[in-house]
C-alpha cells in the first residue's frame, strides 16, 4: 500500500492526483520550480520539495532530482502525471532502481508503445483490429486524417479535405505541426 506519493509534475494534473490521494488517505509530495513556488499544487500537497531552477529542463525533466526529492521526502511511490517524464522508460527504471513504486506502465511497455508505427504493428500482431497504412499516392477517397508517427496527441493531425495528400499537407503532419486543410 502506498503511503506517500511524490507527483513528478505540476499544475492541474498534480492537483487532481493530490485530491485523489487525499480522498484515499495517501500523503502527497509536490515538486516545484522557482517560478511555481506559489502554485496551487504546492499549497495543496502535504509536503513540497523545491527543484532548483526555472525551466522544465532544469527541474521537471530531471529524473535524478525527482528521485532525490522522493527519497528526501520519504515517499514510497512516484506518479509521473502526464507529459514531462510520464512516457520516459529510463525515468521509470530510475524510480524502480531507487526502491520506489512507479505508478504507471512498466518501462518495457513504455518503450514498446513509444513508436506509433511499432505500436500499431505490435497490436496487429496481437490480433487487435487496425486499419492498414495508406500510401498517399494511392488515396482516392477523401477526407483523410493524417497523423504523424511522432508528436503528441492530436496536435500533429491534419486532413486532406478532399485532395491528395502531397506536398505541404503531408509534410506538415510528418513534421508534427497542425495542418488541417
Amino acid at each position: 500500500m502506498i503511503k506517500t506519493l511524490l507527483i513528478a509534475n505540476r499544475g492541474e494534473i498534480a492537483r487532481r492526483i493530490i485530491r485523489t490521494c487525499q480522498a484515499n488517505g495517501i500523503r502527497t509530495v509536490a515538486v516545484f520550480s522557482d517560478p511555481d513556488a506559489e502554485a496551487p499544487h504546492v499549497k495543496e500537497a502535504d509536503f513540497a520539495v523545491r527543484l532548483p531552477g526555472a525551466s522544465p529542463t532544469e527541474t521537471y525533466l530531471r529524473g535524478d532530482l525527482l528521485v532525490e526529492a522522493a527519497t528526501k521526502a520519504g515517499a514510497d511511490a512516484v506518479h509521473p502525471g502526464y507529459g514531462f517524464l510520464s512516457e520516459n522508460a529510463d525515468f521509470a527504471r530510475l524510480v524502480q532502481a531507487a526502491g520506489l513504486t512507479w505508478v504507471g506502465p512498466e518501462p518495457d511497455s513504455i518503450e514498446a508503445m513509444g513508436s506509433k508505427v511499432a505500436a500499431k504493428k505490435r497490436m496487429a500482431a496481437a490480433g487487435v483490429p487496425t486499419l492498414p497504412e495508406l500510401d498517399p499516392e494511392t488515396v482516392t477517397e477523401f477526407p483523410v486524417l493524417i497523423k504523424a508517427s511522432a508528436g503528441g496527441g492530436g496536435v500533429a493531425c491534419g486532413s486532406s479535405a478532399g485532395r491528395p495528400v502531397r506536398g505541404r499537407a503531408g509534410q506538415r503532419a510528418t513534421r508534427g505541426r497542425v495542418g488541417v486543410r
